[in-house]
């Protein structure tokens, strides 16, 4: 059995990969409005998602199409730590959720499934994120997995039971993010009633072991620090500290750390790498001491570096994983005119595909239940 989904703030295609792999979803229709993800996404798949979901134009045509799964990974910068937690009063991209809502209105599609960031668990002391599950439970009529109702008919839930992270997945990176799951109940109510349901916790499977196993064995100079930013970073730490504040400040693979993971790689691009510093000997020994174009000083001493974006891609489960051939070959790769910071970007506002994928199978198999005919 093959579903049919639609992909909607689709990024790079993250979320629609990981549906993909399982061999039971093929994707119809895509939206995205960020040009440089666009323009990766039809190198990846051959189609251009320039779609704005907002838009009467693109409403109506979803519309008219017939799906099974609406996927979305709905715009996070307004519910993240990050960004300035505007939430629902960003009218751009807070609303989204609503545009959304107007989509899974107008046909129904049997199942939903959404990403975002955790912080959208406690935002505006949790009124947010209850908005967001009352109007799928009361207003939709969408089971949400995690989700029952009291005796009154409200909607009673663990905000825990919405977070998985990266690093659970086989995946080395600490990386919490929320996923709501939803099935239609004008279809399959009576069915639903009979099952429990609640989302994989974690996956038996270790694609990396530890950060280490997945670092680049050769980098270019460029991604090494300079002598005078590394003491910046290091004076400023101890300032913080001194203060008692946190600094992001980090050497993550740090020698005294037996398996290293990454902290949350960041949808900020070039902002935000020193929480990932790695210690890199071999390279940075080649290089300590020397002059490199746009660096104010030499390179540092300490063999510290930022990671590099195939890194980043890696810890998304892009690269080294979610386009392998059946041959072996890895098939990722972005169009020409990529810059290294939008690389970083788009990485970082992208979803970790394994923790998708083992999602989507558990998604599948809950569907494959459902349509399947009472004897």
């Amino acid at each position: 059995m093959i579903f049919k989904s639609i992909d909607l703030c689709s990024g790079i295609g993250g979320i629609r990969r990981g549906f993909e792999i399982t061999k039971a979803c093929r994707n119809i229709l895509s939206a995205e409005i960020d040009p440089i993800a666009c323009k990766v996404y039809k190198h990846l798949y051959g189609t251009n998602p320039l779609n704005d979901i907002t838009s009467t134009t693109f409403k109506k045509k979803v519309s008219k199409l017939k799906y099974d799964i609406l996927l979305a990974g709905f715009p996070c910068q307004t519910f993240s730590r990050a960004g300035k937690k505007e939430g629902f009063n960003n009218t751009v991209k807070g609303t989204i959720f609503f545009d959304i809502v107007d989509i899974i209105r107008s046909n129904r599609p049997k199942c939903i499934f959404l990403e975002n960031v955790d912080h959208l668990i406690n935002h505006n002391q949790g009124k947010t994120f209850r908005t967001i599950i009352d109007t799928l439970v009361s207003d939709l009529n969408y089971s949400i997995i995690g989700v029952s109702k009291d005796k009154d008919g409200h909607s009673i839930y663990n905000s825990k039971d919405f977070i998985r992270n990266s690093k659970d997945f086989g995946i080395p990176q600490n990386r919490p993010r929320v996923y709501i799951v939803g099935f239609d109940n004008n279809r399959y109510q009576s069915k639903l009633e009979k099952i429990s349901l609640k989302l994989p916790i974690k996956s038996s499977r270790s694609i990396y072991k530890n950060l280490n196993v997945l670092l680049d064995k050769k980098v270019d100079a460029k991604f090494f620090m300079s002598e005078g930013y590394l003491k910046t970073l290091e004076k400023h730490a101890i300032r913080e500290k001194q203060r008692g504040n946190g600094f992001g400040y980090k050497i993550v693979n740090a020698k005294d750390i037996k398996n290293p993971i990454a902290n949350t790689i960041m949808a900020t691009g070039g902002a935000g790498k020193e929480r990932n510093l790695i210690y890199d000997e071999k390279m940075g020994k080649k290089y300590s001491g020397t002059k490199v174009k746009n660096k104010l000083s030499v390179i540092n001493s300490k063999n510290i570096r930022v990671m590099t974006p195939s890194e980043w891609g890696k810890l998304q489960g892009f690269i080294n994983y979610g386009f392998m051939a059946s041959n072996g070959k890895d098939m990722f790769s972005f169009p020409e005119g990529i810059s290294d910071n939008q690389k970083y970007k788009l990485f970082g506002n992208a979803v970790t595909i394994p923790v998708i994928e083992h999602l989507a199978y558990y998604v599948l198999d809950i569907l494959r239940e459902l349509e399947r005919k009472d004897k």
